[in-house]
């Protein structure tokens, strides 16, 4: 009874509690940390190559049924991944990349996009949530703004790039997305997207900086004519991204 009394006279309600709370907190970090890993994996080093990890501290998988009835897998050891169009500029890990091939395709550097889905977006409802305003019959452009359509498109090189021919829409967020613009290509005409934020609209035509003219050529198309998958958003937007800094050799020099 002695020793009993001596235990709980170094140990009272608060530090009982501090304990709890110190424990917790190490679960929640261990719990945090192995969810984290659900991405990203296998792992890439610069000297090592790849490792596929499995078990602590990455989570076994979780199948995620979606609401198209298709399932998830999180991580997904088996997904392969496309290889990377690029080379270190030194044998240091972390050194800089120069792309070995066409870098305003190849997804590296500022051109560098997510594997999303390679489905549309849909509403809660099914609905497509991106489509151009000839299949939303009921929007239109805002009579006090300029509308676009008919306008020439003018790359960074102060050359026409090809013509506005509708705007697509996110009924979701209701505001315009996309431009579509109709350029020439050697096989004939064909429409790309145009990311909105690329875009300076002005009344007589659309400036687009990041790309020259004869870029429009090359943007990555879509497989359906009225709706655009979620991969196919990052690949187009990605290849106006790197032609920020890949559309023309001057732009990857320093700015003193």
């Amino acid at each position: 009874m002695q020793n009993w009394t001596t235990i709980t006279g170094y140990i009272d309600l608060a530090q009982i509690v501090l304990y709890m709370f110190w424990l917790f907190f190490a679960g929640l970090i261990f719990y945090l940390v192995r969810e984290g890993h659900r991405e990203g994996f296998p792992m890439e080093s610069d000297s090592m190559g790849k490792a596929v990890i499995k078990g602590w501290p990455v989570p076994e998988p979780k199948f995620y049924k979606m609401a198209d009835g298709s399932t998830v897998t999180v991580p997904d050891l088996n997904k392969g991944e496309p290889p990377l169009m690029a080379r270190s500029t030194s044998v240091a890990p972390g050194s800089p990349i120069e792309p070995t091939g066409d870098p305003m395709v190849d997804g590296v550097g500022p051109g560098a996009y997510a594997l999303r889905a390679d489905v549309p977006e849909r509403t809660s409802r099914g609905e497509l949530v991106i489509q151009p305003l000839r299949v939303l019959i009921d929007y239109s452009v805002a009579h006090q703004d300029v509308d676009p359509r008919g306008l020439p498109v003018i790359g960074g090189d102060g050359k026409a790039g090809g013509v506005v021919r509708d705007i697509w829409l996110d009924s979701a967020e209701m505001l315009f997305r996309y431009l579509e613009v109709e350029t020439s290509t050697a096989a004939g005409p064909r429409r790309v997207l145009l990311p909105i934020p690329f875009a300076r609209i002005r009344r007589n035509q659309v400036d687009v900086n990041s790309i020259y003219g004869h870029h429009f050529a090359k943007v990555p198309g879509t497989r359906n004519p009225d709706a655009v998958t979620m991969l196919e958003e990052e690949k187009i937007t990605a290849f106006y991204g790197g032609g920020t800094f890949y559309a023309d050799p001057k732009r990857n020099e320093p700015l003193l």
